[in-house]
């Protein structure tokens, strides 16, 4: 499972981003680019699919039968579901949310953000599958831009350090019709108030650049005393540069994630459950006009730790977005 497959368990900037969302925090600066220093909204989708067991030599499907990319199926076994793995080659674990992400820059170097999630999550086990959707855990969070050298001839760097709190906003005490409640998994929050630190680092020379992401994160327990133990997170984008008249350019890019963690916990033990350690790869491509932005990117795994889950089988997203014309910071000038 994934920063973001936390964020959705829980509840991966990169964030340049968990269930996560976050890693996803990761990607909320991607690069030196047309819009540096301004405000801005987007909506992004982003799909993660696990299936498939290592250990029993089944190979990964990025679309398997019956997961959809962009919405749940109207499919919801309930009535018989449950979460127990025992090889089926038809499981398959997909984890969808579409975010509304906000930016604004308070001075040159301070800005906010807040991502406000909605969550689609299909578990397929055993022939079952469970379909559950809703509001998730709210994320906001603040960076500082400590290096900011962009006015410079040749190689241009900016370094943003930051951090912020994940919010108990999604329920996470949805039951069947006999009163049991879902899997941690199958909630659309995780009922925790998470902690995250996070460093970005880009730099440019001419039309390359590179863009470096890594965060932190720790959950508290929520009333049945579940959590997530700490997790990593870490996204690397190579871009070049290519513009197509006045108002248009294009980023293509080579992009790395990884992510690492133990997994759920149950009143301060590890269960076992969810423990993730990949590393995906994959092209993306950013295209600009005018304000308007384009962001895909699509990565598949080079390496799954084996477990006795759905190992990890890729991750896409796509992003819309519009940058405004600021002119003015509440805190200082604008030049």
């Amino acid at each position: 499972m994934n920063y973001t497959r936390l964020l959705l368990l829980g509840g991966l900037l990169l964030g340049l981003a968990g269930p996560g969302r976050a890693c996803d925090i990761c990607g909320c600066f991607m690069g030196i680019t047309p819009y540096d220093n301004q405000s801005s909204f987007s909506l992004m989708h982003r799909y993660r699919i696990f299936n498939s067991y290592h250990a029993l030599g089944q190979a990964p499907q990025f679309f398997p039968t019956g997961a959809r990319p962009f919405l749940p199926s109207p499919l919801n076994g309930d009535n018989g579901y449950a979460h127990s793995h025992h090889g089926d080659p038809t499981d398959f674990e997909a984890f969808r949310v579409l975010e509304l992400r906000g930016k604004y820059f308070l001075s040159r170097r301070v800005e906010l953000n807040a991502f406000v999630p909605y969550v689609m999550n299909t578990s397929q086990i055993n022939g079952r599958q469970l379909n559950s959707a809703g509001v998730g855990d709210v994320t906001v969070f603040a960076g500082y831009h400590l290096i900011r050298a962009i006015e410079t001839a040749g190689v241009q760097s900016r370094l943003i350090v930051g951090g912020g709190l994940k919010l108990p906003t999604g329920e996470y005490d949805r039951r069947n019709a006999n009163g049991v409640r879902y899997a941690l998994l199958n909630q659309v929050g995780t009922g925790t108030t998470d902690g995250f630190i996070y460093a970005n680092y880009i730099c440019s020379y001419r039309s390359f650049g590179l863009s470096v992401n890594s965060s932190y994160r720790r959950a508290t327990e929520n009333r049945f005393r579940n959590s997530l133990a700490p997790s990593t997170a870490t996204y690397a984008s190579l871009f070049y540069r290519v513009p197509l008249g006045e108002n248009w350019q294009l980023y293509p890019s080579a992009q790395f994630f990884y992510e690492k963690t133990k997994g759920e916990m149950l009143e301060g033990q590890l269960t076992g459950e969810h423990a993730m350690n990949n590393a995906l790869l994959g092209p993306g491509l950013d295209v600009y006009y005018k304000n308007f932005s384009l962001n895909t990117g699509f990565q598949l795994p080079i390496y799954t730790a084996e477990t006795d889950h759905p190992a990890s089988a890729g991750r896409l997203v796509v992003s819309v977005g519009y940058s405004f014309n600021q002119t003015k910071y509440l805190l200082g000038p604008k030049s």
